[in-house]
């Protein structure tokens, strides 16, 4: 399984992502009375508003990390009637019954390395028809964070699958999906002095690094790869999906 996050840091952070799950789920049409996939859905933040578009409908809320699933329990505890908890690999068979009527995931896929697998059972989980809303990390993301890092550790970090536009197209298509509409969109975050840049690089990027790290290496880490950024800034790029279940 991947690694296990700070959900409770995670969830306290002046994170990007809402912005970006209020736009993907703009992009996801719903009557109401939908069963719906949330994919990668971390500690709820996003399953909140998917739910409150579906006044009639479940969510089957997906994720690897347990931490991750037990904040999502702790946040939707007055909800959870009709959220389906499933911990689970995103590549493999998906441990749930039945099909879905539409698949919405923020942030999340590009922590995966083999997105042709990741479609392939996405779709073998919808129903031919079933909308995918997505958006993540894409082809030039966080590329003066990593050069950063590869400054600090003199090597480039391998941990994400940023893909571009024709790729992402090419492995939709191989998986069944038609009506492709896959976009680049420049997003940068910019953070307030005192620390914040720091706890949001140590909690949501940083992360996989710091775990081979010593206590006491973890710290001085961070604020390296922060010193080395011309700003408080990170240079998001976000890879925007959609498509259906042909």
């Amino acid at each position: 399984m991947p690694r296990e996050w700070d959900a409770k840091t995670y969830d306290s952070l002046p994170l990007p992502h809402r912005g970006w799950g209020r736009r993907t789920l703009g992009r996801l049409p719903l009557r109401g009375d939908e069963r719906v996939m949330d994919a990668g859905c971390g500690t709820g933040r996003d399953t909140e508003g998917l739910l409150d578009r579906l006044p009639d409908g479940r969510v089957v809320a997906v994720d690897a990390s347990a931490r991750m699933l037990d904040q999502l329990r702790e946040r939707l505890a007055g909800r959870l009637d009709r959220v389906e908890v499933v911990r689970a690999d995103l590549t493999g068979a998906l441990p749930f019954e039945g099909e879905v009527d539409a698949v919405f995931s923020v942030a999340a896929f590009h922590w995966i390395e083999d997105h042709a697998a990741l479609f392939a059972a996405l779709a073998a989980r919808m129903r031919p028809g079933a909308r995918l809303a997505a958006e993540c990390g894409g082809r030039g993301n966080i590329a003066a964070v990593n050069a950063a890092v590869a400054d600090v550790l003199g090597e480039r970090p391998g941990t994400w699958e940023f893909a571009g536009v024709d790729d992402t197209r090419r492995r939709l298509a191989g998986a069944g999906f038609t009506d492709l509409d896959v976009r680049l969109r420049p997003d940068p975050a910019r953070f307030e002095p005192g620390g914040q840049l720091e706890a949001f690089l140590a909690t949501v990027i940083l992360g996989a690094h710091l775990d081979g790290m010593a206590d006491e290496d973890r710290g001085p880490f961070v604020e390296a790869v922060a010193a080395r950024l011309a700003e408080p800034v990170v240079d998001y790029v976000r890879l925007e999906i959609s498509a259906v279940r042909g």
